[in-house]
């Protein structure tokens, strides 16, 4: 069935791309999504008491309104992201707004948080069985006066209805938004959102939070962003969003387009990020490497980078459902073949070499 399914992926190429999007949406919502097995037990991993089935995670993005995480979780996911979510419904940037670079194996997208916004989203995620694990990514609305307090509210209203939550600070398509990574308004965030989570853990449970940032950052910017999380409780860094650079590889007409660049192009330099993190975070963070994913081979390199777990997105765009099958395969061979019997014991690998 997976070569059913990325034979329709295929076919869904020819479309514009968000047209191709909308229509993938609509056939995993009817049903008609890929089903994959229990995964190996060696992908298996603890995310500060969040116990995945397996290490490989579905990004924020491709779900914005919360309408197929049980459908992408059945496609193979151990987790499932859905957002980035604003209080307020929006219909983000104008047309065209997302690109494939078929020779690069990459996306360029400057979607600016389009969603339908938390009401949406909550109703969604409140009438969903909870089974498998699935996170809410939140964010703010592009002509919010206090961006800051979007985020409060996001937690507010989804806190009871998800499993984990990602503070999104790092799209570089709401103008302004990466400045939250900056030291002072990132401990005025991080704050004001421990305030809020202990009020809510109280009354509902506790629930990871994550801190998502751009794999653009300096090498500089690294240490205070882990000091901030870890002193204000934070679980762990996403590592990372979608780039505003453009590597001189790139091949595609469209790497002219404004946006952020994910795919192929973004591993190394996401990969390079999360090391610094892991470094600087010396265990005290729990790590999501992002970026460039597209087989067993680029998952490992994360784990052994410091990831305790990997999300990715664009890679389906061009290798269909079954890639998820494919990396679970090869992420299990690669583990037993470097003589670790599970993900935990492979990460941070080639920091303990160096």
């Amino acid at each position: 069935m997976s070569a059913l399914h990325d034979a329709a992926a295929r076919a869904l190429g020819g479309l514009e791309p968000e047209t191709a999007h909308g229509l993938t949406i609509a056939a995993l919502h009817s049903g008609l999504g890929p089903r994959l097995g229990a995964a190996d037990p060696a992908l298996a991993v603890d995310l500060t008491g969040l116990r995945l089935d397996s290490c490989i995670g579905l990004a924020a993005g491709f779900d914005k309104n919360a309408l197929v995480p049980d459908a992408m979780l059945a496609a193979g996911f151990g987790f499932v992201e859905c957002g980035t979510v604003t209080p307020k419904p929006q219909p983000g940037n104008p047309k065209p707004r997302l690109f494939r670079l078929r020779e690069d194996r990459a996306i360029i997208n400057r979607l600016g948080f389009n969603n339908e916004g938390l009401d949406a989203a909550a109703a969604r995620l409140a009438r969903r069985v909870r089974r498998g694990v699935v996170g809410a990514n939140v964010g703010a609305n592009r002509d919010s006066a206090d961006r800051i307090a979007d985020y409060v509210q996001g937690l507010a209203r989804l806190w009871p209805h998800a499993d984990y939550f990602v503070l999104n600070v790092s799209s570089p398509n709401t103008p302004g938004l990466r400045a939250l990574q900056a030291p002072a308004a990132l401990d005025d965030l991080l704050g004001r959102v421990a305030a809020t989570r202990e009020g809510l853990a109280a009354a509902h449970g506790r629930r990871p939070v994550f801190l998502k940032v751009a794999p653009d950052l300096e090498p500089g910017d690294v240490d205070p962003i882990v000091e901030a999380a870890v002193e204000h409780g934070i679980d762990g860094v996403i590592v990372g969003n979608t780039t505003l650079g453009r590597p001189p590889t790139l091949k595609s007409p469209a790497r002219i387009e404004a946006g952020g660049l994910s795919g192929a192009p973004l591993m190394p330099l996401s990969t390079e990020q999360l090391g610094r993190f892991h470094k600087a975070a010396r265990g005290r963070l729990i790590l999501i490497g992002v970026g460039g994913i597209a087989s067993g081979r680029d998952a490992y390199m994360k784990i052994r980078a410091g990831a305790h777990a990997v999300q990715l997105y664009s890679a389906l765009v061009f290798e269909g459902p079954g890639l998820i099958g494919r990396i679970r395969t090869e992420l299990v061979a690669l583990l037993a073949a470097d003589g670790f019997s599970n993900v935990a014991e492979a990460v941070g690998a080639d920091a303990r070499l160096s």
